[in-house]
C-alpha cells in the first residue's frame, strides 16, 4: 500500500501578505473537492481543510481593506507562497512572481530560474516563491477587495 504524506493546515497557509499600513488584509484557504450528488451528479465544492494530501487543489483568497482615512496610493500585496504548494496562478493574471525567494520579480514569462547546478531554464509555475500584485491607482478609505491565486499540494 502506497504511504501518503498528510499535511495539516499550517503547512500550506499562506505567510503573512505585507502591503500599505493602512491597507488591512487578512487571507483564508480552500480545499477543492469533488462530492457526489444525491441525484448521482458530482460537483466541486471549496472546503475548509484540516488536513490535505499531495495533488489538493488550493485555493487562497487574500482580502484588503483600506482602514485608513485618506486613499492607499501606489500599494501592492505580496505574498510568499506555502513551500508544499505548487502555485497554478491567479484568477485576475495580474500579478507579477518571483521564483527567487522576492529578489528578482516579474511576469513568469520573463522569468528564468537557476538550478542548484547552475543550469538555467525558463522560469515554470512550479518554481513560484512570492505572489505580487502591485496596484497602480489609489484605492478610496473603506474601499475593499479580495485577490485569489491557486495551488497545489506537493
Amino acid at each position: 500500500m502506497l504511504k501518503q504524506f498528510i499535511l495539516t493546515i499550517a503547512l500550506i497557509m499562506p505567510g503573512t501578505a505585507i502591503a500599505a499600513d493602512s491597507v488591512s488584509l487578512s487571507s483564508i484557504v480552500f480545499v477543492e473537492r469533488k462530492v457526489a450528488k444525491p441525484n448521482g451528479t458530482t460537483a466541486m465544492v471549496l472546503e475548509k481543510p484540516t488536513t490535505v494530501i499531495p495533488g489538493d487543489n488550493l485555493v487562497f483568497v487574500v482580502k484588503y481593506k483600506n482602514v485608513g482615512t485618506e486613499p492607499a496610493v501606489d500599494f501592492s500585496v505580496t505574498n510568499p507562497l506555502p513551500e508544499a504548494v505548487a502555485f497554478n496562478g491567479t484568477s485576475d493574471g495580474r500579478e507579477i512572481v518571483s521564483v527567487d525567494g522576492g529578489n528578482t520579480w516579474g511576469p513568469l514569462s520573463d522569468l528564468t530560474y537557476q538550478s542548484a547546478n547552475g543550469d538555467v531554464r525558463p522560469a515554470l509555475m512550479a518554481d513560484v516563491t512570492h505572489i505580487k500584485w502591485k496596484f497602480n491607482r489609489s484605492i478610496s478609505a473603506g474601499s475593499e477587495g479580495e485577490l485569489v491565486f491557486r495551488g497545489t499540494v506537493k
